[in-house]
């Protein structure tokens, strides 16, 4: 296996090695917001979290489709602090109709991952999904070895030049 190969295999990999996802949003003001959620990310990429109608997060990206996520290794699981595995994307963000099958469907996959909490959230008036499109981001693996997401195509990373993160 080539390098890149290597490479392309730990980035597939990384979304289902960890639960929750790093979520940035813009309040009103157009000042960032920094939060996190669970989530679960489809093949194409996207990934759908569950959130509250009362977490300021929901609010912003209600309002505004801008976020960025951020996937990062466990520090625990980490040698060195300032090389964790990272994983970014920028996104636009949809909110799903709620009690259709394509939301349905959302549920169903949060409750095999996360477990029974997911039927009660369901239940919950104020709770909805998000999904969050990726248009390009940026797979870190360590010192030396970052790569761009390539906006063309998902899948496909591109080595980064000049220590570009």
């Amino acid at each position: 296996m080539s390098q890149l190969e290597s490479v392309l295999a730990a980035y597939q990999r990384f979304p289902s090695e960890v639960q929750s996802l790093m979520l940035s949003t813009l309040n009103a003001d157009g000042s960032p917001h920094a939060s996190y959620a669970p989530f679960i990310v489809n093949e194409q990429h996207c990934f759908f979290v569950f959130t509250s109608g009362l977490s300021s997060h929901t609010q912003n990206l209600a309002e505004r489709t801008q976020a960025s996520v951020l996937l990062i290794a466990d520090e625990s699981q980490t040698s060195q602090i300032f090389a964790r595995q990272r994983l970014s994307y920028h996104c636009t963000a949809e909110l799903l109709p709620k009690d259709n099958s394509r939301w349905t469907q959302i549920c169903d996959r949060f409750q095999q991952r996360f477990g029974n909490i997911i039927e009660m959230l369901r239940s919950l008036p104020d709770f909805c999904i998000f999904q969050l499109t990726p248009f390009g981001g940026s797979f870190i693996m360590g010192f030396g070895a970052a790569y761009e997401v390539d906006p063309d195509n998902l899948d496909n990373l591109i080595p980064m030049q000049g220590g570009k993160s």
